[in-house]
């Protein structure tokens, strides 16, 4: 098949947005599909079946978008017009303005279309600190859907959670509920552990330096706990808190390694901690805790209700009340006093990441794509 992915935002793989793109690109390649892609990646121009648009101009908020490091595409009709040309099926990974623009263009050319809900309103309200006002999110919702996602074939979830908030406040879809996947890179195995942690307990989070991570929750918990005298905290990631954070760390004994991994060193990162904790209040599918476990690493996971990593929790001792820093501190000490429990804890979560297996989540996304296409095929031909 010809599969069009138009991706509004693209760039570094340091979102989960971008990753979640990439991986489904590299899998659609691999399977032997021609893949182009719609994208406002300057990187990407010049490659084979990259189409790249221009970028939003936001003016006096240009500055504030390029700190978030993202940039959002500006559509364009003649570049869509020939990655559509020929096309069979084309994939929207959210729903702004140049996905809604390749919607209403396939459409009207009978091409089948899916979309990746990859958003949640609080992602756009945080920016205009309104993340906590309920009426402003609930709008958001019925807005990405009574524009986009009502008039697509099929909607791609990662989660079940993410799906009935938005069939809640949004309306009815075509569902597709499929995990994005954690890489079969991501195991236990021995690795020499780095010099810098000789004595240190190591407490892992990774995730974007955005105020929806909550990474403040963890820093100030680490202040809190009996430990902070030899926990190391590792903030694996990017983004535009970073020297806010750095700040906020001064207090910490120990001051927290602040860094963007490569895979490689992701994998080795995580064999060598002793615990995994994701603070986050706002969360569709965090697949970096997912890797985290797949690496035999026990989490403390927020229990926010807007949040579907706290599913990922196997009893209560994997949970800590959101935004609370004493009680996260609490859960904390609690595992790195128990290493016998810990390991006992480890090796049923290596059990249960086996349903997240991401060659297995690829052939699903594969079978969603076809399976729309004929359908959608089919009601054309039939009239």
């Amino acid at each position: 098949m010809i599969i069009c992915v138009v991706c509004d935002v693209l760039g570094a793989e340091n979102n989960g947005t971008t990753i979640a793109a990439m991986n489904l690109i590299r899998s659609l390649r691999a399977k032997g599909h021609t893949v182009r892609v719609v994208c406002p990646d300057e990187d990407k121009k010049g490659q084979p079946d990259y189409y790249v648009v221009k970028t939003l101009n936001f003016g006096p908020f240009n500055s504030y978008v390029k700190k978030n490091g993202v940039t959002i595409a500006k559509p364009d009709k003649k570049v869509l017009t020939a990655a559509l040309s020929g096309a069979d099926h084309v994939h929207l990974m959210i729903p702004f303005a140049l996905g809604t623009k390749a919607l209403r263009m396939a459409k009207d050319a009978h091409i089948s279309v899916t979309a990746g809900f990859h958003c949640q309103a609080e992602n756009i309200t945080s920016h205009l600190f309104l993340k906590n006002n309920r009426f402003i999110n609930k709008f958001v919702y019925r807005f990405f859907y009574r524009k986009f996602y009502r008039y697509v074939d099929g909607v791609h979830y990662p989660t079940e959670f993410i799906r009935g908030v938005f069939e809640k406040y949004g309306g009815k879809t075509v569902a597709y509920v499929i995990s994005n996947g954690v890489s079969r890179e991501f195991h236990p195995e021995e690795v020499e552990r780095d010099p810098r942690f000789e004595g240190k307990q190591v407490v892992l989070f990774t995730g974007r330096y955005s105020k929806e991570k909550s990474h403040r929750v963890l820093i100030d918990a680490v202040a809190l706990s009996r430990h902070a005298d030899t926990i190391q905290l590792v903030f694996a990631g990017d983004g535009p808190l970073k020297e806010k954070l750095q700040k906020r760390s001064r207090k910490l004994k120990n001051p927290p390694i602040f860094n963007f991994f490569s895979r490689r060193d992701m994998v080795r990162i995580l064999n060598t901690a002793d615990l995994y904790v994701h603070p986050a209040e706002i969360e569709i599918e965090a697949i970096s805790c997912l890797e985290a476990i797949s690496c035999g690493l026990v989490p403390v996971i927020s229990d926010s209700p807007r949040s579907a990593t706290r599913y990922f929790a196997l009893d209560q001792n994997n949970l800590f009340e959101c935004n609370n820093s004493r009680a996260l501190a609490e859960k904390i000490d609690y595992w790195l006093d128990h290493p016998a429990e810990k390991a006992a804890r480890s090796e049923e979560y290596l059990g249960y990441t086996g349903q997240f297996d991401f060659d297995t989540c690829m052939d699903r996304m594969e079978k969603m794509i076809i399976a729309v296409h004929k359908q959608t095929k089919e009601t054309v031909n039939n009239g």
